[in-house]
């Protein structure tokens, strides 16, 4: 009966696995991968023990080798979903300056080749009254009214990317807000020479990308969509 017990379960998590992040079986599975993990490995190294004091001899070692593999294939559906829960969006704009520079290509390639993927992109003229909603934060500053006027002065490339760590790692791909101090490698350190000139924003936490998505997008302009890369970028194959 154990045996079959095992088998069973065996298979359920085969299948738990094997089912695609969109389907009401893997969102079910995340369920049934946190109770199993705690149940099975609960029970079963209190059924080793107690078979370790009856009959050392006889206890059904196979079978609680098999069960304690359980909760590591529970683990695995469980990371997978962590994995999943990674994914993230950030706003990501190339101002004027990149845009009358002809370095759009150049920005989108860099997210592009680094495995991120593109969910909503449009070229906007922004007017000030909009320009000052999107540095609101900025508001304080002596420089709040060189910006908005700079942000509105021209075409600017606004884009949604997608992906693990999408928010931080943009970050590192644009460089440091100034330019003289942006790493070699960086957009920024790459493309641009002064602070005020630096031609591309890049949302700076989870909060301020949610803001600034919804500052910019409706939701209707954004996609959703399961890239033929993926599985390459990120392992699961």
């Amino acid at each position: 009966m154990s045996s079959m017990i095992y088998r069973s379960s065996a298979r359920a998590l085969r299948s738990l696995l094997k089912a695609p992040r969109s389907s009401p079986l893997f969102s079910e599975g995340q369920a049934v991968a946190a109770a199993a993990a705690t149940s099975f490995r609960r029970n079963v190294s209190s059924l080793a023990s107690v078979y370790q004091r009856v009959d050392s001899n006889h206890a059904p070692s196979g079978w609680i080798s098999g069960a304690l593999a359980i909760p590591a294939a529970v683990y695995m559906l469980q990371d997978k979903e962590a994995n999943a829960a990674e994914l993230e969006r950030t706003f990501i704009a190339i101002k004027p300056d990149g845009v009358q520079r002809g370095l759009i290509a150049e920005i989108i390639s860099r997210f592009e080749r680094k495995g991120f993927k593109l969910v909503g992109i449009k070229l906007v003229v922004p007017n000030k009254e909009f320009a000052q909603k999107h540095y609101d934060d900025l508001k304080e500053r002596p420089f709040f009214n060189g910006l908005c006027d700079f942000l509105s002065s021209g075409p600017v490339v606004a884009m949604v990317w997608e992906g693990e760590g999408v928010i931080k790692y943009g970050r590192k791909l644009i460089g440091a807000t100034d330019p003289q101090k942006s790493e070699p490698g960086t957009i920024r350190g790459d493309l641009a020479v002064v602070v005020g000139r630096n031609i591309i924003h890049g949302s700076d936490g989870p909060e301020t990308a949610k803001d600034e998505i919804s500052l910019w997008f409706e939701p209707s302009e954004l996609v959703s969509y399961s890239s033929n890369a993926e599985k390459w970028i990120y392992g699961e194959n």
